[in-house]
């Protein structure tokens, strides 16, 4: 090695010289101290392998090419704390190579003159990460990112957003595939829900355009239904212009009745309370003015050979199947979207028919298109404990009509109230005849009356965090000979059997 050189008192070159000029091996010392080189020399530059410090402690360790960062190499930023190893061109990130930055993040991929560009993998600070296509050093066309929660997007990028057509993939099973713009669903686009709901068509800064707004059961304002007989039920999803939410499918509905709740007219009397008790269920309001209990609905089951048993069952049976048959096809009816028994058993009374005490109510039903439609429904017989609630209903309603009918009886002449006394003395007769018997007229029916039918959007997880409101619809119990004569008295519609 040749003996030291000194350039200048501000220069000072240690190392191998050849024709006047650094050469071989040195260590050079820049003139304003804040560079320093260590490493190889060709012809007076550096040149090869070397080591170039920076006096805040950053420092390049790699490749030189005629004086020029340019090759493979380690450089590492002390204010930063970030470090690269990878390609350089004259002293700029180009090429491919690893960016890792001090707060854990790093970038794998290429660069073009110190920025991110071409294809790359980003992971950042939270453990999210990008693997896919960079311009101008953020994501921009087709990539892929992992999320801190688990979710997973597939699609096109712009500006670091994501924007064009992609496919979300929630941690939950849910899954978006559609258009997107700024970063949010945008334009046509289809999501299949965790639950089962599926909704297909356009979107809206993130929400659904045509989305269901309400529930509505179709018919007149009171439904008139022969006692004993099987009613088809329409339900329709609208939006909020009334028009149906036909880009709705899946969403999960739970159908159940109600009879009118009249609280005793004795302030000391606990009857009615002690027997909501024995129901596990609180009175229900509804838009309708009065409050309901649940009372038991039921269907008719289509499959023949569930309804075959030992003994007869009346005519038009249902419900009853043997305990090894509880469960129809739609399990829905009976399980929930995790697979666990649903309380369907607590929310209706048991009805014993020909010894077999299983409930068994009409079936959740999946939207289609916007709607759904709940098959042979049936208003059951009132149960053993129902019983003593419709009769203390009957006498309030005795009491209030008596008040009334009263004042008209003061103005009775002698003859009229001896005739309406022999009138009244034949219908209390057979109304204690049947209160004796409440079902004696079709023991599979329910009491003719006013009952109101609830439909419910039981769906789980609810879409978008949403439930649709409750949708009501009353509904009249009439004996076959009263049936004409409703009709044509309340103009309502009958709805066949």
């Amino acid at each position: 090695m040749a003996a030291p050189r000194k350039v200048s008192k501000s220069h000072q070159y240690v190392g191998d010289v050849k024709k006047q000029l650094r050469h071989g091996y040195g260590l050079y010392v820049y003139a304003n101290s804040f560079f320093r080189y260590d490493g190889e020399w060709e012809d007076g530059k550096k040149h090869g392998h070397g080591k170039l410090l920076f006096r805040d402690g950053s420092s390049y360790e790699g490749e030189f090419v005629h004086g020029e960062i340019t090759g493979n190499g380690l450089r590492y930023w002390a204010t930063s704390g970030n470090t690269y190893s990878g390609e350089f061109l004259e002293g700029e990130l180009h090429g491919h190579g690893v960016m890792r930055y001090k707060d854990g993040g790093r970038y794998e991929g290429e660069f073009l003159f110190g920025i991110r560009e071409g294809h790359g993998l980003l992971v950042d600070k939270e453990g999210q990460t990008y693997s896919g296509a960079f311009h101008n050093n953020k994501k921009y066309g087709e990539g892929q990112m992992t999320y801190q929660n688990g979710d997973h997007y597939e699609g096109n990028w712009v500006l670091d957003l994501r924007q064009g057509h992609g496919v979300l993939h929630f941690v939950d099973g849910t899954i978006y595939e559609g258009q997107w713009r700024n970063d949010v669903f945008s334009g046509q686009g289809t999501m299949i829900h965790s639950s089962g709901f599926v909704y297909d068509g356009p979107w809206i800064n993130g929400h659904p355009a045509d989305i269901a707004k309400k529930m509505v059961i179709l018919g007149g304002d009171v439904i008139d239904v022969v006692q004993g007989s099987p009613v088809t039920i329409h339900v329709q999803l609208q939006k909020e212009d009334g028009e149906i939410a036909a880009s709705e499918n899946g969403r999960v509905l739970r159908i159940s009745a109600g009879i009118k709740y009249t609280p005793s007219s004795k302030p000391q009397s606990t009857r009615i309370l002690e027997l909501i008790e024995d129901f596990e269920e609180k009175p229900i309001q509804t838009p309708f003015g009065y409050e309901c209990m649940k009372y038991p609905l039921s269907y008719i089951n289509q499959e023949k050979e569930l309804l075959e048993t030992s003994s007869p069952l009346p005519s038009q049976s249902v419900l009853q199947v043997s305990s090894t048959q509880l469960l129809p096809a739609d399990s829905e009816s009976h399980h929930g979207i995790d697979g666990n028994l649903s309380n369907t058993q607590d929310e209706y009374p048991i009805i014993s028919i020909s010894g077999a005490d299983i409930p068994l109510p009409p079936p959740n039903k999946r939207v289609e298109m916007g709607g759904a439609v709940f098959e042979d429904v049936l208003f059951g017989p009132p149960p053993a404990k129902f019983l003593s609630f419709l009769e203390e209903t009957e006498k309030n309603k005795k009491k209030t009509s008596g008040k009334l009918s009263a004042e008209k009886n003061e103005k009775m002449t002698v003859s009229q109230e001896k005739i309406e006394d022999s009138r009244s003395e034949l219908i209390n007769k057979d109304r204690k005849g049947k209160r004796e018997n409440p079902l004696a007229d079709n023991i599979n029916a329910a009491r003719p009356g006013e009952y109101v039918i609830m439909v419910e959007d039981v769906t789980s997880s609810p879409f978008m965090g949403q439930t649709l409101q409750t949708a009501f619809k009353l509904f009249r119990i009439l004996t076959e000979k009263n049936k004409g004569k409703n009709n044509r008295r309340s103009g309502m519609l009958s709805v066949p059997v």
